[in-house]
């Protein structure tokens, strides 16, 4: 708390500093010019190399001379960039952080408090196809790409907070390298990846009045009592739109601005897409932790059902009743995938 008061306080000091230079380059100068120049005379052997007159208008934003062209290629210091640091270092940062902790501990306290969820039911031995291997290959790449993008992500935003202390200049250096050449990389990826994804599972998650009653029970994770769901239950769905969707094209399309910056981007621009990429990233993390934690750790057979593709009876069943009863009645086959030189397909009736 002490902490965050005082980047407050600093975050305070510079936009009042910045409004100090504003105001007084637009009411001149309180002091007559004699003694303005015998200032300027003493800074310069206290100071040597510090033009104050110099600066002052240099931090003016205003537009100088330069051979090379582009966008405020003649602006030396752009003033913006107090407010953008100020937000970024003290206000998005410090909040999404906590953010990150706090999706962190409520995962950990559900754990601690319900564990793996187990089937109830013995299982039966068949199995029915859930993913197709296209399906896969578009979650796994997504997943991945997501993996190195937060990792490296944190890095360059934490980094100089967390990392310097514990383990010098000369690591983190390093690290900040190839976490910004790996983000800088894979961040086109995730965009790709993200719309096969989306292309790929589309017409299952498109939303339905079933889905409303499993929202209002929370998905009986907490009552204990079966919710049926279609073949994605609504947590899922909402999954689907709000993090792939929405923060993908808020993460993607502002990602792309700070990854090309040669399609005649101003510094306004870089910064404003910066403080946007960054907020949508850590609600993307705190999503994704919820996401990551329901196909792991959180229920039993999900993470398998993204590795093998199938699923046993019981299972669907009991998570995907909808889906299963669908199966069961021939309106969905019970495997997509073609069976080359097998008997017969996988799953079905005994």
């Amino acid at each position: 708390m002490k902490r965050l008061f005082a980047q407050f306080a600093v975050a305070l000091s510079a936009a009042l500093f910045s409004f100090a230079v504003l105001a007084q380059q637009s009411t001149g100068p309180t002091l007559p010019p004699g003694e303005l120049a015998k200032q300027q005379q003493q800074r310069t052997i206290d100071q040597p190399y510090n033009n104050q007159p110099v600066w002052s208008n240099a931090r003016g934003a205003t537009s100088g001379y330069t051979s090379i062209p582009g966008p405020e290629t003649g602006v030396l210091i752009q003033d913006g960039g107090q407010t953008w640091r100020a937000l970024k270092n003290g206000t998005v940062s410090v909040w999404g952080g906590w953010a990150i902790v706090a999706m962190m501990l409520l995962v950990g306290g559900f754990y601690a408090w319900k564990g793996t969820i187990q089937l109830k039911e013995s299982p039966t031995g068949r199995m029915i196809e859930r993913f197709t291997l296209m399906e896969r290959m578009a979650h796994w790449s997504t997943a991945i790409s997501f993996s190195i993008l937060a990792i490296s992500g944190l890095i360059l935003a934490f980094g100089k907070n967390l990392l310097i202390p514990m383990f010098g200049f000369t690591v983190f250096s390093w690290l900040a390298t190839i976490a910004k050449t790996l983000h800088n990389f894979i961040g086109p990826l995730f965009i790709v990846s993200c719309v096969i994804t989306f292309v790929v599972f589309l017409r299952d998650n498109w939303p339905k009045a079933v889905d409303f009653k499993w929202i209002f029970s929370f998905g009986g994770l907490i009552s204990g009592k079966h919710v049926p769901s279609e073949r994605f239950n609504a947590g899922e769905k909402v999954w689907f739109w709000g993090g792939l969707m929405v923060l993908g094209i808020i993460v993607g399309a502002s990602g792309l601005v700070l990854n090309f910056p040669n399609f005649g981007q101003t510094r306004a621009t870089m910064q404003l897409a910066n403080l946007i990429h960054l907020g949508g990233s850590i609600l993307f993390m705190v999503g994704a932790l919820g996401h990551i934690y329901m196909g792991t750790l959180g229920m039993a057979g999900a993470f398998q059902a993204m590795k093998t593709g199938k699923v046993d009876e019981a299972w669907a069943k009991e998570h995907h009743e909808i889906w299963y009863d669908d199966i069961k009645a021939g309106k969905i086959p019970a495997v997509r995938t073609k069976q080359i030189g097998a008997a017969q397909p996988v799953g079905g009736d005994d």
